[in-house]
């Protein structure tokens, strides 16, 4: 690996860091009330100390300044010299945002990464209780290379020293990983006393034999002070789950070490007592180690999904083959077809798995613009966050970062009461969002619910009617008021801010979803508060798709969207006064879509005896069926987008190639009813 090599994998493992620090700073927030737990502030102490001792490496001095700040007060707070409250956390909260934010500054070259943040810094400091905040010896600012035969300058004994201590300490290769240097946990202990170091090289192997990434080098110390033992614990507590560590209290009087002898084995650590041995975590508990994982290049995986994908095209293409020459369903060859199918279908959700990641890392991000957008509004605001495990593609969860940052602070600025207002209504003066992920029907639903007042529906008509986006006399349901938040350019702002009143709604969120193949839905409750549903595809890649004929085209739609299909009596077809058409199915009425005309494949149907029915579930139209002539077969389509080569389609989310060699669209259900109930018609041609 060269220094590029290296860089790239520091700032990846800062993500790893990044992500444990922002965890670990909302435990102790959520267990304030019960007492912080100590093992959770020395894991955010780590993390913010390896990601130090990496940018001193780099000479990231900006970086290394802040975290040295940083570290100093996380310090103070597992000391014990501060406690937490909820000022402390709201800092430590806003430092981890400014460490990322130097973090990615420092990745890409921007000019953040030259700006020292002078107000936090001393923020920090104050309420470490530093009347102003030190510079970090150059020491702690950067990388210095050791010599393996390492001689330390020994500090002079003070009178009165009364405790010697040896020390075994063999670090792992996750030590190195994290960017920990050995030197500056030596000098430290010099710090302490007088000390003597020996290098022990006997697990070092031969050089053709040499794994650079392993760990083969093994000190032995001798530390004479007067200091208490803790103080000694406290210099290899942030590394003491990465390394084996060993430390005996001796008789000062004790023989020096010969400086070459034969390594000893390991004693036995004593059963207990004072002198009892100190050992790493994953020493004792290495069958309940982490599983390995390996970090691969996104484009190797998205290249991989495509090969998969050309897989299930040629599998399909076969199977077209098979049935053309009329092989005889039970035959062999049918047989190994069958086999082959559900082969590749596992290939493909095995492949379809490596891209899925879980979307906590995005909840994290929405916790920082929650934190950001009640500090402008001045509210106080509480982000409680569910199913962060829960998996999705890394492209769907890269387009959800932006229509959910506006969904949190429109929540902040217009679902929210302020304090007082909240206090009058007797509720809470925190107000709560809960941000929710889950698996549900072979789609991912995301939630964004507020405690707040929810919509005003007559002010957000009267608001309409004056924007004429209604017309005054019009007469809307509530759910078609709600839909009106989604129209271009609505706002309920009063006032341009920070946070709203540019025009730039609700559409936009919109807009984003569906061009994920979702859709968004509104529950508002007066008074109560308001919930958004986000409906997305577990993936963007490969869908399972029913393949119908609509006017002798070939197409697909999501069985995702499908609720069922049906085969229409002539007694269950109405037609309204406005000439549409609806269909009774148990009580309700369904409206009718003509896929076929919207499309532009012909003329409507008269009759929908000899059609099918797809009965599908939207946002705005609740249940709609869409009509088509005939469904041919259920299988597993690849998506191929058509916004590069083709342009965007109303009505059309993607295209598939067929197992003939055909292409067929996929239509996007949504769209395809907005567009039939609203009277509207487009025209393809192929």
């Amino acid at each position: 690996m060269d220094q590029s090599d290296i860089r790239s994998a520091f700032f990846v493992e800062c993500e790893d860091l990044m992500e444990a620090l922002n965890e670990g700073l909302d435990r102790i927030e959520d267990t304030l009330d019960d007492g912080h737990d100590d093992e959770t502030v020395n894991a955010v102490f780590r993390a913010v100390h390896s990601i130090k001792g990496g940018a001193g490496a780099f000479k990231l001095d900006a970086l290394v300044r802040f975290a040295h700040q940083f570290e100093t007060t996380l310090d103070a707070l597992r000391a014990g010299r501060v406690s937490a409250d909820p000022p402390l956390l709201a800092l430590l909260h806003k430092a981890a945002d400014r460490l990322s934010d130097l973090l990615q500054a420092a990745r890409t070259g921007s000019e953040t990464a030259t700006i020292d943040p002078d107000d936090l810094v001393a923020q920090l400091a104050q309420a470490a209780g530093e009347e102003e905040a030190g510079e970090a010896d150059a020491e702690d600012l950067g990388f210095v290379p050791m010599r393996l035969d390492l001689d330390l300058p020994a500090a002079a004994p003070d009178e009165g020293q009364s405790g010697c201590y040896s020390i075994d300490f063999s670090p792992t290769r996750a030590l190195y990983a994290c960017g920990n240097d050995t030197s500056i946990l030596f000098r430290v202990l010099s710090d302490l006393g007088r000390m003597e170091v020996r290098l022990d090289r006997s697990r070092l192997p031969d050089f053709d034999a040499l794994d650079w990434q392993e760990s083969w080098l093994d000190w032995h110390l001798t530390l004479e002070t007067d200091e208490p033992e803790h103080q000694i614990d406290e210099v290899f507590e942030f590394v003491e789950d990465l390394c084996r560590l060993e430390i005996r209290p001796m008789a000062i009087e004790a023989p020096r070490m010969d400086p070459d002898p034969e390594p000893d084995p390991e004693p036995d650590p004593p059963a207990s007592g004072p002198a009892a041995a100190k050992k790493s975590p994953a020493e004792d508990h290495r069958t309940s180690s982490p599983r390995a994982t390996v970090r691969v290049e996104l484009d190797r995986v998205d290249r991989l999904i495509n090969i998969v994908g050309e897989l299930v095209i040629n599998q399909a293409m076969l199977s077209q083959c098979v049935q053309d020459e009329g092989v005889p369903p039970r035959s062999p060859v049918r047989n190994r077809l069958d086999d082959f199918r559900n082969l590749a279908r596992e290939i493909q959700e095995s492949v379809m798995a490596i891209r899925a990641q879980a979307i906590k890392p995005l909840f994290q991000r929405m916790s920082r613009i929650a934190r950001e957008a009640s500090e402008i509004a001045q509210k106080q605001i509480r982000l409680v966050t569910e199913g962060e495990s829960t998996e999705v593609d890394k492209t769907v969860i890269e387009r959800l970062a932006d229509p959910l940052t506006h969904m949190i602070r429109n929540a902040v600025d217009h679902g929210i009461e302020p304090a007082d207002r909240r206090l009058h209504l007797g509720k809470p003066p925190v107000g709560l969002i809960t941000l929710t992920a889950a698996h549900r029907s072979g789609r991912v639903l995301i939630e964004i619910k507020d405690d707040g007042g929810g919509i005003n529906r007559p002010r957000v008509l009267e608001i309409a009617r004056g924007k004429g986006l209604v017309a005054r006399d019009a007469q809307l349901t509530e759910e078609e008021i709600d839909g009106l938040l989604f129209m271009p350019g609505f706002s309920t702002a009063s006032v341009v801010s920070d946070l709203s009143g540019r025009g730039v709604g609700m559409d936009v969120v919109k807009s984003a979803i569906e061009s994920l193949g979702g859709r968004i839905t509104i529950a508002s409750d007066p008074g109560v508060g308001t919930t958004f549903t986000i409906s997305l595809p577990l993936t963007l890649a490969v869908l399972d798709g029913m393949v119908v004929d609509v006017g002798g085209q070939t197409m697909v739609v999501p069985v995702s969207a499908i609720v069922e299909t049906l085969r229409p009596r002539p007694a269950d077809i109405h037609v309204l006064g406005s000439g549409d058409q609806v269909v009774a199915i148990r009580g309700s009425l369904v409206p009718i879509v003509d896929c076929g005309s919207i499309f532009g494949f012909r003329a409507p149907v008269r009759s929908y005896e000899e059609s099918v029915l797809l009965l599908v579930e939207t946002a705005r139209q609740k249940l709609c069926a869409l009509v088509v002539d005939t469904i041919h077969d259920q299988r597993q389509v690849v998506i191929k987008g058509l916004e590069n080569g083709y342009g965007r389609i109303p009505g059309v989310a993607a295209a598939t190639i067929l197992g003939d060699g055909r292409i067929a669209l996929i239509i996007a259900p949504e769209e395809a009813v907005d567009i039939g109930t609203s009277g509207g018609t487009f025209s393809m041609e192929f």
